[in-house]
Parts: structure tokens; C-alpha cells; sequence
């Protein structure tokens, strides 16, 4: 399960990186449909991207990436960190993506075992990832990503894989309702936007996939590591307190606390008032 977290973190690096370039080419040709400009524009990276083509090449150089210097957190370490061609560093950010893959790949492993939940949470847990570090990097969580893995935490859970349909439903809505209810307050009271709506949607589907009883301590444990983030990057990076910081980040490690343990912390919590 370790190997298939490396290569698994290899692919969530492309998703980091090429989804939101996507993502920005879609929205400028919209824009240019909605002001019915000249749409043979050419933009500012020539040629089509996806998920697949064309293969990784140095962002530097351009020069492609062959399949032995593509091996996961291996050919890092053999490359010292930079490119063969040009010597231009490589961002710590790939391998330390791959071996994170590979660690949470590894702890479902032993928390679930050989089970079809393990698949399930693999899914889910690989798609925190992506959100996280794309929320971290362009301060926006893709709704490719939200909405379908949101989806399909309805339809697993018809069959009471993680909790039962109707959890999941209330989860759904009341995750994607609460957050909305203290953007709108907030906004009221400073005439401020305190989070996107990707951040809505981003805990109406960790509601749809762990049920509506795991909410109360995914919105309370985000909040603390939010608050702990935050005042970090104002004390010891300098951070101006007006810059926002994205809020998905803590969400989804919340999320996956509260798919691995998330039973047990609910549970360990009633017992005091019995």
C-alpha cells in the first residue's frame, strides 16, 4: 500500500499543478464568449493540457521529464533536487506530496484493513490532499473535485458504508448550511467575506461521506488549527493580519481526523455527560 501511496502522490502532483492552470484557461475563454471576443487568442502557454498529455516536463527549461527521473521521492533523491538538464531546483513540494500520499495510503491500510472502506477512504483521503494544497496555493477549492467526490459519498453510503443515507444527506446539507450561515452573519456584522464558497462545499462533503454527527468536531477542530495558522504566519512570517488565508487546508486534515477516529473522539466526548 506504501508503493501504491508513492504513485498515487506522483499523479496528485500533476492534479496540483495542472488543475488549476485548467481551471484558469476554461474560465478566460468564458469570459471571452461573454464579451464575444476574437476566441483565436492564443493564451499565454501554448497547446492543450490535461491530466494526461503532454508528459511532465521542467517548468524552467521545458525540456521532458524521462521515466527514470519521474520515479517517486527516488529520483528527487538522486537528482539532489534539481533538474538533469538544467540544474534548476525542483520544489520540495513534489516529494514531500508523494511520501504524505504514501504515509496516509499506509495509515488507512492499517486502520481499516484489506476492506472495501479502505478503497473508499483512499478515494476521499487522496482528494483532501489535492484540495488542500490547491487551496493552499491559488486560494480556491476546485469544484472537479468537490462536488463529484461529494457525490459519491452519497451513493456509497446508500449502502451504509461509513454511515447510513440519511446522515450523509443531513451531513451534506448541514455542512454546506452552517458554514454559509456564519459567511453571512460575518459579512453583516464587518461587511467582510470571512471564506469562500468552496469551503462550503468542501464541508458538505466530508457532511455527505461521515454523516452530520462528525460536523460539530470537524468545524471546531478546523477552526483551532486555523486559528493556530493563522496567528503563525502574522507572528513568525510577518503575514499582514488583512491577507486571508485559505481555510481548506484545515478543513481537510479535520476531515481526515475525523475518518479515521472521528467515531471515537464523538463517542469519548458523550461519555462525560452520561
Amino acid at each position: 500500500m506504501t508503493l501504491l501511496g508513492l504513485a498515487v502522490g506522483s499523479f496528485l502532483n500533476v492534479v496540483i499543478h495542472r488543475l488549476p492552470i485548467m481551471m484558469e484557461r476554461d474560465w478566460r475563454q468564458q469570459c471571452r464568449q461573454l464579451l464575444s471576443l476574437d476566441n483565436d487568442i492564443k493564451e499565454e502557454n501554448n497547446g492543450s493540457i490535461n491530466l494526461l498529455v503532454p508528459r511532465s516536463r521542467c517548468p524552467h527549461c521545458e525540456r521532458m521529464i524521462s521515466a527514470i527521473d519521474n520515479i517517486p521521492v527516488i529520483s528527487y533523491c538522486l537528482l539532489r533536487g534539481r533538474c538533469r538538464n538544467c540544474s534548476h531546483p525542483i520544489p520540495l513540494r513534489y516529494p514531500a506530496i508523494e511520501l504524505l500520499s504514501a504515509i496516509v495510503t499506509a495509515f488507512l491500510a492499517w486502520r481499516f484493513g484489506f476492506h472495501v472502506q479502505l478503497v473508499f477512504a483512499a478515494i476521499l483521503s487522496w482528494s483532501l490532499i489535492c484540495l488542500a494544497f490547491i487551496d493552499f496555493e491559488h486560494h480556491f477549492l476546485p469544484d472537479d473535485i468537490t462536488l463529484p467526490v461529494l457525490w459519491l459519498g452519497l451513493i456509497i453510503n446508500m449502502f451504509g458504508l461509513f454511515t447510513d443515507i440519511y446522515s450523509s444527506l443531513l451531513g451534506a446539507i448541514l455542512g454546506y448550511g452552517i458554514l454559509w450561515i456564519i459567511f453571512v452573519v460575518f459579512k453583516l456584522l464587518t461587511g467582510k467575506e470571512g471564506m469562500g464558497y468552496g469551503d462550503f462545499k468542501l464541508l458538505a462533503m466530508l457532511g455527505a461521506w461521515l454523516g452530520w454527527q462528525q460536523l460539530p468536531f470537524i468545524i471546531l477542530a478546523s477552526s483551532l488549527t486555523g486559528v493556530i495558522t493563522g496567528l503563525s504566519l502574522i507572528l513568525f512570517s510577518g503575514q499582514n493580519r488583512s491577507t486571508p488565508f485559505p481555510f481548506g487546508p484545515s478543513l481537510a486534515a479535520a476531515g481526515w481526523v475525523a475518518l479515521l477516529w472521528g467515531n471515537d473522539i464523538t463517542q469519548s466526548y458523550l461519555s462525560l455527560y452520561q
